[in-house]
């Protein structure tokens, strides 16, 4: 490769770091102002008003942010890339000896450093605020809930205070059904005194209400401790199963630390990690999605994008996103039915479209 001055690498990259933040900013208002739409529904119930609704939205944004920052990159870049070539930037650049894998290593430092942001952003803030947003929905809602920061879940029917550290909507065909984990109910005698303490391994909530599994009960009397042991054991209570689930932490907004503890924890009891382990390995391989979408995309700015307006460009990056996005999930769903390694499932459609680049390149090219 021919030695390059660097100011020709830095206005690439500004170009590019413009058009991915403004395709970026557009991304996220519409996706939060949808989301503050949906909420409406829930205006109304307990104390969860217009102004608790919008501080919802807001402490999403960073998760937001992390899950359409693929798309705004690769729609970002074909609009900075078109803009260049529309112009006879590109020409001229190339006509100075900028080589096109010059041009794409421009491209792919400016989303490296975005691309680490988000990566940071996703195992730090995003996690934090998106539980923070489910903690002052599900307390706002019910007054009997709310959602600790440290010790998971907390609710309240009467005397008995519930607390469970992880749970997840599960599903079979049409049925579907809240399943809470290390579970504890402490249930209070009317003077305040501690009764009981049930430890449970797992709490459902199904159509004929909760059940509770793996269940060891220990009572205080006023001269004894009393224990007992049963392997299922049913729980008469109305709390609210809905307002539950939308408090629980779902697999797909924990951190890779506490999915790699999950999946462990799941290893040790023989219990299906599939979800965790989906999870999981989508965040590795989240870098390497966006730069191999990106980098797929760039021989369009030397060929079609040209002589294309912003519609077309815009209609290029959206299609490349969703053609991503759809092989790797039938690719990822496949995994988990037949049982093969999401590694795979996952590297797959990046090879793809870096087999596609390349293609394109050496076409390009001739």
């Amino acid at each position: 490769m021919k030695p390059f001055p660097k100011i020709h690498d830095l206005y690439v990259g500004r170009v590019m770091l413009g058009t991915v933040l403004l395709t970026w900013s557009v991304l996220i208002g519409l996706d939060a102002l949808m989301a503050l739409v949906t909420e409406f529904s829930d205006i109304g119930k307990g104390n969860y008003d217009f102004a608790t609704a919008l501080t919802n939205v807001v402490y999403t944004l960073p998760r937001r942010a992390y899950m359409l920052f693929p798309t705004a990159a690769v729609i970002g870049s074909l609009m900075g890339l078109g803009q260049l070539a529309a112009t006879s930037e590109l020409t001229a650049l190339r006509a100075l000896g900028l080589s096109r894998r010059r041009l794409s290593i421009a491209v792919a430092a400016t989303l490296a450093l975005l691309t680490v942001l988000m990566v940071v952003n996703g195992e730090t803030l995003a996690p934090w605020a998106q539980k923070r947003a489910d903690g002052i929905k599900a307390s706002a809602k019910s007054k009997d809930m709310i959602v600790a920061q440290y010790s998971g879940l907390w609710a309240r029917e009467g005397d008995t205070f519930l607390n469970a550290q992880t749970g997840q909507e599960k599903s079979d065909g049409d049925q579907r059904w809240l399943e809470l984990r290390d579970v504890r109910l402490y249930e209070f005698d009317d003077a305040g005194r501690l009764e009981s303490i049930a430890r449970a391994g797992v709490a459902e909530h199904r159509p004929g209400g909760w059940l509770l599994r793996d269940v060891r009960r220990t009572y205080f009397e006023a001269r004894a401790v009393n224990q007992t042991d049963v392997a299922e054991e049913r729980w008469e209570s109305k709390l609210d199963p809905a307002a539950l689930a939308a408090s629980v932490a779902r697999p797909r907004y924990l951190t890779a630390m506490a999915l790699k503890s999950s999946i462990d924890y799941r290893m040790r009891n023989g219990l299906d990690a599939a979800e965790y382990e989906e999870h999981y390995w989508g965040r590795w391989f989240y870098p390497v999605n966006v730069l191999a979408l990106c980098l797929a995309a760039i021989p369009f700015a030397f060929g079609t994008l040209r002589s294309g307006g912003l519609g077309k460009r815009l209609f290029v990056g959206i299609v490349f996103s969703l053609a991503f996005w759809l092989l790797q999930t039938q690719f990822v769903k496949l995994a988990a039915v037949y049982k093969f390694d999401f590694r795979v499932a996952y590297m797959i459609p990046p090879a793809l479209m870096l087999g596609i680049s390349a293609y394109l390149f050496r076409r390009r090219s001739g």
